[in-house]
């Protein structure tokens, strides 16, 4: 005698979540694939697949993360695939989650240190997906700093007991901090000395460590030792140099050096003991250190990976309290969504960082907000709401006085870094006569030290003179920046340079194109 397969159970959660959000059969499929479709996934989904679920059948694969996060798009709310009666599978998200806690948010970036910190190449092939930047923006938007975060250690709870000291509560969490340090009245510690050598390929070694940080795999610090106030002077330090090494050679020489450290020094701090006053300063330096990992990751073209550490960025802001550099962070999105061509996403990850802030923010915030809002206009051709990003941005610089207070990552935005927002966004216009004008100008203020960003606006200026029809002159520019790319280690270069000789594709029969490319392949 045959045995009979067992009963499914009808799906009753399921059922009333799709009550819940007015969801046909039909509509709750077309969404699922529609969202699969973002992940590079070909689903066939329909309503009697629907059905099937609601009869008890277990969708396969990543499915059920799938369906989680089109109620959590409906819903408002953060679902999972429990939460619908679905049996629990790898979430299609992971990294991009806004973590409820502290504590969670630490285990998620911390996995992405972990995984990165192990040369997987995979993890850096994810591909960015606009629908992610939803979730995590709109809970930060409406979002508070959490109440505590203090930590007794894991495995030194009565190390903490014994030694009876607990942090004082921070001042008002969640108030936006401009001062020059981290959230939670944190400072960072004061400018760092970084002996740069010169430009050139053969003077910063292939992911070599900087001076100054510990090799991977040899610190001695472990999780539940007590962290103080000279550990996050360290990480700030730490950052500084980093900081320091992207502007002038690009993401790639030494962003798997900042990772690993990331993973030996950052994550066992977090894990460690600290008091609350403590815990806001050390969260706002590793949101920074966190934000620099995305940054040089957007910069090498692992887009995907950035997209995540901004997300886990923005989190560990929340936890420390520093709205403003939550505001920060939702920018920098921005730009990574700006050069992705997201031009939408971009206006709105500027609009809810304003928001974020508020008009108590200083000038130069206001100045920064406004201009990269800007840059997503330009993107979208939308030419009217641009110029009055661009003009907002304009008068909030100019009513910015000496003394103000200014936190550390804003203090680089001046003149000459407003001009190149204004010929970026020029260029994207169309408007070129404009975008030289602005351009040139950035790159008589801007410090060679940017190497990386006079690289972009002088493509800039190239492309605006060739919308011009000076062919010599734009021919001259790109062949310079052809070369400078040649020396930093930056995917966005690259593609900078390559934008440029698209534009180029029509006159290339030109004598001044042929005499671009001999000079482009003299470089090697």
């Amino acid at each position: 005698m045959s045995e009979r397969p067992p009963q499914r159970i009808p799906n009753r959660q399921l059922a009333a979540l799709i009550a819940e959000a007015g969801f046909s059969n039909a509509g709750l499929a077309r969404r699922v694939d529609q969202l699969g479709l973002e992940h590079g996934l070909d689903l066939r989904y329909d309503k009697t697949s629907v059905t099937r679920w609601l009869r008890g059948q277990q969708p396969r694969g990543t499915t059920p993360a799938l369906i989680a996060e089109v109620f959590t798009r409906r819903l408002g709310r953060r679902l999972s695939a429990q939460d619908l009666g679905l049996d629990a599978c790898a979430p299609v998200y992971a990294g991009l989650e806004f973590a409820s806690t502290p504590e969670e948010a630490v285990d998620i970036v911390g996995g992405l240190w972990r995984k990165d910190s192990g040369s997987h190449a995979e993890l850096r092939k994810i591909a960015f997906t606009p629908a992610g930047l939803v979730v995590p923006s709109r809970d930060w938007l409406i979002g508070r700093a959490d109440e505590r975060v203090g930590h007794d250690g894991s495995a030194a709870a009565s190390v903490a007991a014994s030694s009876g000291a607990t942090g004082a509560t921070t001042g008002q969490p969640g108030a936006a901090s401009y001062g020059s340090g981290g959230g939670g009245g944190g400072g960072s510690a004061g400018p760092v000395s970084v002996r740069v050598p010169a430009q050139g390929r053969g003077t910063v070694p292939r992911q070599a460590v900087p001076a100054g940080v510990p090799p991977a795999r040899q610190t001695d610090r472990v999780a539940g030792q007590r962290v103080g106030g000279g550990d996050v002077a360290a990480l700030r330090s730490v950052s500084e140099l980093f900081r320091t090494l992207d502007q002038a050679y690009g993401g790639g020489h030494a962003r798997q050096a900042l990772v690993r450290y990331l993973e030996h020094e950052c994550e066992p701090m977090l894990r460690g003991v600290y008091g609350e006053t403590t815990g806001r300063r050390l969260f706002a330096a590793a949101a920074d250190l966190t934000r620099l990992a995305g940054w040089t990751s957007y910069d090498i073209a692992a887009h995907g990976l950035a997209q995540r550490y901004f997300v886990q960025a923005l989190r560990l802001s929340q936890a420390a309290g520093d709205r403003a550099y939550g505001s920060f962070v939702l920018i920098t999105m921005s730009r990574q969504a700006v050069y992705l061509g997201h031009g939408r996403e971009a206006v709105q990850l500027a609009r809810v960082a304003q928001q974020g802030v508020g008009s108590a923010a200083p000038p130069v915030v206001q100045a920064l907000l406004h201009s990269v809002e800007a840059r997503g206009h330009g993107v979208l051709g939308e030419a009217r709401a641009c110029t009055t990003s661009l003009a907002r941005a304009e008068r909030a610089l100019e009513s910015a006085r000496p003394g103000d207070e200014v936190p550390h990552w804003a203090r680089t935005f001046d003149e000459g870094q407003l001009a190149d927002e204004f010929g970026h966004s020029y260029r994207d216009l169309q408007q070129y006569r404009a975008a030289v004008q602005h351009a040139e100008r950035s790159l008589q203020l801007r410090s060679p030290a940017f190497a990386r960003s006079r690289l972009f606006c002088r493509v800039v200026l190239a492309s605006a003179r060739l919308g011009l029809g000076e062919l010599d002159q734009a021919c001259a520019l790109g062949a310079e920046a052809a070369q400078q790319a040649t020396e930093i280690r930056s995917a966005r270069a690259v593609d900078y340079v390559r934008d440029f000789e698209r534009r180029l594709e029509p006159y290339r029969e030109a004598a001044a194109v042929r005499n671009y490319r001999d000079r482009i392949a003299a470089f090697g």
